[in-house]
């Protein structure tokens, strides 16, 4: 399957390379994909099941317990992976595949990352 994103700019490229990741990256029912979305403010992550269409677990710094978060953004995103970690092992969920969304494996991306694998989570 061959997508074409048309266009020039960091939101263009960014989706472009998403596309070439997705040819790769599938979750299925026994190792779902951990996507992480990264705004400006804000970091969310998804555990998806390919197969189904569905998302299992999702945590995000949008939630009510991160509004007296004192720290970096860095550590708000460490902290959300190892939140999800959590949230899927009460889902029974052990091992992922991780998909950064186009963007870097770097600081906040990473530190989803980093904090999933210290919750327990095999990326």
């Amino acid at each position: 399957m061959t997508v074409t994103i048309l266009g020039k700019g960091k939101k263009v490229a960014r989706l472009r390379r998403h596309a070439r990741l997705r040819k790769h990256v599938v979750g299925t029912a026994e190792r779902p994909r951990l996507v992480v979305t990264r705004t400006n403010r804000n970091m969310i992550a998804q555990i998806v099941d390919d197969s189904k269409g569905v998302t299992l677990v999702s945590e995000s710094t949008m939630a009510s317990d991160y509004s007296s978060f004192k720290g970096t953004k860095t550590e708000a995103a460490r902290k959300v992976g190892e939140q999800i970690a959590a949230k899927a092992k009460d889902a029974g969920i052990t091992a992922v595949v991780f998909d950064r969304g186009g963007n870097k494996y770097h600081g906040r991306v990473a530190a989803v990352a980093e904090g999933a694998r210290e919750g327990g989570l095999a990326l």
